[in-house]
């Protein structure tokens, strides 16, 4: 099966250098190649729950799904605002197969964090994200990138790679 493409997505604030550090990952980890779209796009008012104070990821994925150009099999958006889906609290990010988006929020992982380690917050969930667009479900290994973090701490915990059953699913995946 040939290599699927991802295409990374700034919306709001994050820079061009943050969505470059996250292809190493994602290539080493999933076996993507991922581009970095030469458009961002702007902070998601349209997105922004006045009641919650959050921003829905559904309404953001709305936006990123018609960003895909041929070639590109999936897309998933970095923002820096709070995400969130209806029957949470609060979300890192938010992965739709059918529609082959995602996005990861930069704005809970920041707790306690900064370079290095924010850094790799960022890439443990983003691949975690990629995982899901990749036909992955979530693991019950803690230090598996496809456990569901439920705080930065549980992200910390977490390998930046598969364990070896997560990793064999996805081979049987790409078949």
């Amino acid at each position: 099966m040939p290599q699927k493409t991802l295409l990374l997505v700034s919306v709001g604030s994050p820079t061009a250098t943050l969505l470059k550090d996250l292809q190493d990952p994602l290539t080493t980890q999933m076996g993507t190649a991922s581009v970095v779209a030469k458009t961002a796009l702007p902070t998601p008012a349209y997105a922004f729950n006045k009641d919650r104070a959050q921003y829905h990821c559904n309404a953001i994925m709305r936006r990123l799904t018609p960003m895909m150009e041929p070639g590109q099999h999936l897309v998933l958006g970095v923002t820096d605002v709070d995400l969130f889906v209806p029957d949470s609290p609060f979300v890192f990010g938010e992965a739709d197969r059918e529609s082959r988006t995602a996005v990861v929020s930069v704005f809970r992982l920041r707790q306690g964090a900064d370079g290095e380690h924010l850094r790799r917050r960022i890439q443990v969930e983003v691949t975690h994200q990629a995982g899901h667009l990749l036909g992955l479900s979530y693991c019950e290994d803690p230090r598996c990138v496809m456990f569901f973090a439920q705080s930065p701490q549980d992200c910390d915990r977490k390998q930046l790679s598969l364990c070896n059953q997560c990793r064999n699913e996805l081979a049987k995946l790409n078949r």
